[in-house]
């Protein structure tokens, strides 16, 4: 029997499958969708089995070194799914596989130098490599050239070998359990006695139960557990466990359903319709913030559970997970896997392990979720549809929602989109009849949406209000403190002010390897770039004119906590940004303080814009609506509609009436004018009107390729070349743009620039790109970034 098998080399001479025998030992256990370790070279690499077969053309085949799984990780649905995916993002057979497990599960191969005589034997330069070791990493072994030179010397006499050892960081967690040895003859004391009396009651014989557990349950102390061990009247021995990343969430499965209303109950029939008829039918569920689109996605999900099948529920960013998951852990219990990655590489393998093994039904979690192994999907739900978060930005660049309409064809069951402010590509897509079009035009508890005042920024200058707050704002967030109410205050950008300046001759600090300026961060006074991570400390005299006039310009999160903190010294206040939650399991914390009312005022960036559904929270306030709206982006105005309405559906969610305060520059522009009045219909026709006239989705598709290096000539050459390539390849509908220097033209001292390809139908694009991609791979080998090629890109920065 051979393997074919794709080898962990991701470069496009190596991006097919490779032939290796399979030794009998191996042969009867190895499946497709296995991962093995097979000599490539001079080295041992892993690789996944695609396919067994009983012959090869080859004359010389290698053998199968190991297997190194017991079970497939990919099951044959996933290999397929694989396939598709590289042809479709453009990218390798062994990175798309690679990005559908856990991050523990990629091994790489470690190479040791082993002994294999005496010693003595070898020379001192040797001898003093292994000091009293049988076995040395290869990575420690100096690159000295007569070391290097004797230890193939020795290697050759046969005194040395070379191993290889897996450094897997799938491990699982084990813990101390115990189980009873004996029971006749009563322990000493009366504490003994109670335990191992609870022990026999509760477990009964031959049933392990971690010590840890037995302590609290029975509650007694460690010194008790020793004892019995010692005297032998328990066993100690180990088990394996899984971790749990959400110890706090609910997990009793009792939580009641919720009454629904008529809309809410027209939408389930139609859904539960499509899951029961096994219909590969995607449906746009279009509903108001507060409409009680989670409940519909609880109750589709039981009745299809009872039917033995499984749902996997995508939601954006790990802001929305935790409450999320909360809701699902009550109404379903421990029937629940969690995937995303603010989770440890241990608790992720666990989780995913937990699918694998078909002990849970349902999977929540982030963009990558979707790919969770369950082999019987009844419903794929993608939750705000519309998060650019969705789309993965490096290799496999794939869009969550493609992947899931692929596995909802493959499983014949429906897939729910659900959104307030809906994309304008799947709104389309359901105008048209593509998608079945699903509707909650009010909230749950027929409260109004909340009332949206806009301020014009501009007037409040000319009264001398140069304070990030306006006046209405400030004295609303004022109310809400004297009547014990929350607020939740948004703004788009981090760190204390967005740049800084000199006043006397105009240098404004930027990054030496970016085309950007640098953010300060006044909590450890830094300049940040936040696209390659430099740091320097911040100056005190201008490094060009030695002038001491620097100040700060835009405004941050830090910022505004700081003059906040001086408006209303009483405020509690709780930020939210990438600086305070960095740390694991800080979402949580800060989110649960915030919920049982140890803050006032919760302030933070995109992360608090969706999801959050608290009662207490009465007002919102968008400190700057103009952010996103001047971006070089076809987007912008959808975004910033979209933002400003999540923003506004977390005011007013329960009983009492919610108020919404957007500051801007523009308040005639109709993305916010239609934000206000919650407009998504009139938002959607006028901004259809525009892309139809500029050449946009939805009426063309997108492909942009960036060229990336050192050199900007290489650069610029390179998109040249690209260019006269799709010119005269493509039809003559398909309109080619540029080579043009990218928005930031310079990321970590590599100079970008970028080919836009517009276009309706090219079914050679496919395989075009593919050719573009692998001429430039073999062109540039040493630089794996050199091309980047995105289809219907989310980023153009």
């Amino acid at each position: 029997m051979y393997a074919k098998v794709i080898v962990d080399v991701p470069t496009g001479g190596t991006d097919r499958p490779f032939d290796y025998y399979l030794p009998e030992a191996l042969a009867e256990n190895a499946s497709k969708g296995m991962r093995v370790l097979v000599p490539f070279g001079q080295r041992k690499l892993t690789g996944f089995i695609v396919d067994i077969v009983s012959e090869t053309k080859l004359e010389k085949v290698k053998s199968v070194s190991e297997l190194l799984d017991l079970t497939p990780v990919l099951n044959n649905e996933l290999l397929r799914l694989g396939e598709w995916l590289a042809t479709e993002t453009i990218c390798f057979q062994i990175t798309a596989f690679q990005s559908m497990i856990p991050a523990a599960m990629r091994a790489k191969a470690m190479k040791k130098l082993s002994l294999l005589s005496k010693r003595e034997k070898l020379p001192m330069n040797v001898q003093a490599l292994f000091g009293q070791a049988d076995e040395v990493d290869w990575a420690q072994v100096p690159a000295d050239a007569r070391l290097l030179r004797d230890i193939r010397n020795e290697a050759e006499q046969g005194h040395l070998t070379m191993k290889y050892a897996l450094k897997d960081q799938a491990k699982h967690r084990k813990v101390k359990a115990v189980v009873i040895q004996r029971y006749e003859t009563p322990p000493a004391t009366e504490k003994q006695k109670q335990a191992l009396l609870f022990m026999a009651e509760q477990y009964g014989e031959g049933e392990l139960v971690a010590i840890q557990i037995l302590m609290k349950q029975a509650a007694i102390s460690r010194s008790v557990v020793n004892t019995l061990i010692k005297n032998d009247y328990l066993q100690e021995k180990e088990i394996v466990i899984d971790r749990n990343p959400y110890t706090d969430a609910e997990e009793d499965g009792n939580e009641e359903k919720a009454t629904l209303t008529s809309d809410q109950t027209d939408v389930l029939a139609k859904v539960k319709k499509n899951i029961t008829q096994s219909q590969a039918t995607p449906m746009l569920l279009h509903g108001v913030t507060g409409s009680g689109k989670t409940e519909i996605y609880l109750q589709a999900i039981d009745q299809l559970m009872e039917a033995g099948k499984e749902a996997i529920v995508l939601v954006p960013e790990i802001s929305l997970t935790p409450q999320m998951v909360e809701r699902f852990k009550k109404r379903f219990g421990a029937n629940v896997a969690v995937l995303h990655s603010a989770l440890s590489v241990g608790e992720r393998f666990d989780e995913w392990k937990k699918i694998q093994e078909k002990r849970v039904q349902v999977a929540v979690g982030a963009r990558s979720a979707v790919f969770a192994p369950f082999t019987n999907l009844g419903l794929i739900v993608i939750d705000e549809e519309h998060e650019s978060s969705y789309k993965q930005e490096e290799y496999p660049r794939y869009h969550a929602r493609e992947v899931a309409l692929w596995r909802s064809r493959y499983h014949d069951c429906p897939v729910v989109l659900g959104s307030a402010t809906p994309s304008m590509e799947s709104y389309a897509r359901a105008a048209k009849g593509v998608y079945e079009l699903l509707s909650l035009p009010e909230r749950v508890n027929q409260k109004p949406l909340p009332d949206i005042e806009l301020v014009d920024m501009r007037l409040e200058m000319r009264e001398g209000n140069r304070s990030v707050f306006s006046t209405s704002l400030l004295e609303k967030l004022r109310d809400r403190l004297k009547k014990g109410e929350q607020s939740v205050l948004f703004l788009n950008r981090r760190g204390f002010s967005t740049f800084v300046m000199c006043r006397n001759c105009g240098y404004v600090g930027m990054c030496p390897h970016c085309e950007i300026s640098l953010t300060y961060h006044q909590r450890d006074g830094q300049l940040k770039c936040h696209y390659c991570g430099h740091e320097e400390r911040l100056y005190e005299r201008c490094p060009s004119c030695e002038s001491a006039h620097i100040r700060y310009f835009g405004t941050g999160t830090q910022r505004v906590e700081e003059e906040l903190q001086q408006l209303l010294p009483e405020a509690r206040i709780i930020r939210m940004d990438n600086d305070t939650t960095r740390k694991k399991g800080a979402h949580e914390r800060l989110l649960k303080n915030f919920g049982a009312g140890e803050a006032d005022i919760l302030l933070g960036t995109q992360m608090i814009a969706k999801g959050l559904d608290f009662p207490n929270i009465t007002l919102a306030g968008i400190l700057a609506a103009d952010t996103l709206l001047h971006l070089p982006d076809f987007r912008a105005q959808e975004r910033t509609f979209q933002l400003l309405t999540q923003v506004s559906g977390r005011a007013g969610r329960d009983e009492k009436a919610g108020e919404v305060v957007i500051q801007t520059y523009n308040p005639e522009h109709y993305a916010i004018q239609l934000a206000q009045s919650h407009d998504y219909l009139s938002f959607f026709k006028k901004e259809l009107g525009q892309r139809k006239q500029a050449g946009y989705p939805p009426y063309y598709y997108l492909t942009l390729i960036t060229f990336a290096h050192p050199n900007y000539a290489t650069a610029m050459k390179a998109g040249e070349h690209a260019g006269r390539v799709l010119r005269s390849n493509l039809g003559e509908d398909a309109i080619v743009l540029g080579p043009t220097p990218s928005p930031i033209a310079r990321i970590k001292d590599r100079y970008r620039c970028q080919c836009m390809v517009k276009y309706k139908d090219e079914p050679a694009l496919t395989e075009l790109l593919r050719e573009l991609f692998t001429y430039f791979q073999k062109e540039i080998q040493q630089d794996q970034r050199f091309i980047t090629i995105d289809r219907h890109p989310n980023m153009f920065m």
